[in-house]
């Protein structure tokens, strides 16, 4: 099934496959606004009014009345938790995840998902291969810290937000347990041949000459206040509020389940079904 990749062991998975997340997020928008929903774009939070019979989310362009507001902020959840008046002890760390993808002349030396054993010690998977809907394949991610939230580029860098990073005791906490990985997975981000060693672990036969820059993602990985990375889905309720401060890999994946949890939890809230 895979003649080009190694390992002792592997194992087999059906059901497993690939779909277009971004088609399924446009859809989910058409179904969204054809129940009579809507989706509001550049619309900044800025605060929270609570009153006794709703909750008034002001945001830079308006101000939104509800009974019940769903954090699913993503890289600012935790900034929102905040704004809401949460006293949690949860930050948001960005790791920015860079990928490489195979030339057309090499993709034959994948031909579905190729994934490693991933270590249990680091919240993250690992570089593995991913043919796309559309016949590319993709190899990667690293795992290196951003210098921004949204610093999908190396060059990328919010002084604010470093400023917060590092004035965070936990982030300290996560340096002296992880510092060894960090310098690797930095030294793989910057040195090509290093990424090209670790995905040959996987299929031996691949070269530097395989592989042209892809594009990246950034990991919204929630820390506690002790300096653990969550490793796990993390969900808070409090009045008027559920808040997703962690939805790690795999999110995607299992977003409907994640979103029936939730619309569960909303329920009960609202009508204590």
């Amino acid at each position: 099934m895979e003649p080009y990749a190694t390992g002792i062991k592997a194992l087999h998975v059906p059901a497993t496959g690939i779909i277009d997340y971004t088609a399924v997020v446009d859809e989910l928008a058409r179904q969204i606004i054809k129940r009579g929903g809507e989706i509001k774009t550049e619309a900044t939070v800025k605060g929270f009014v609570k009153k006794r019979e709703e909750c008034i989310v002001n945001t830079q362009t308006y101000d939104y009345p509800t009974r019940l507001v769903i954090n699913c902020a993503g890289l600012y959840s935790d900034k929102i938790a905040q704004l809401a008046g949460e006293n949690s002890s949860i930050s948001i760390i960005p790791f920015r995840g860079e990928y490489y993808v195979l030339k057309p002349e090499s993709r034959h030396m994948v031909n579905s998902l190729i994934y490693p054993v991933p270590d249990s010690r680091f919240p993250f998977l690992g570089v593995h291969f991913t043919r796309r809907t559309n016949g590319s394949v993709e190899a990667g991610p690293n795992a290196v810290l951003a210098w921004a939230r949204e610093g999908y580029r190396r060059r990328d860098v919010n002084l604010m937000e470093v400023w917060g990073l590092v004035t965070n005791p936990g982030f300290w906490k996560i340096g002296r347990s992880y510092w060894k990985t960090g310098i690797i997975e930095q030294a793989r981000s910057l040195i090509k041949p290093l990424f090209v060693k670790a995905l040959q672990r996987l299929v031996p036969e691949i070269q530097g000459s395989d592989l042209e820059p892809g594009g990246s993602g950034i990991r919204a990985q929630a820390m506690d206040k002790s300096g653990k990375l969550l490793d796990d889905f993390y969900i808070i309720q409090s009045e008027r509020f559920i808040h997703v401060l962690n939805a790690p890999s795999p999110a995607a994946t299992a977003s409907f389940a994640i979103g029936t949890t939730i619309a569960g939890q909303a329920l009960q809230d609202l009508f204590g079904e």
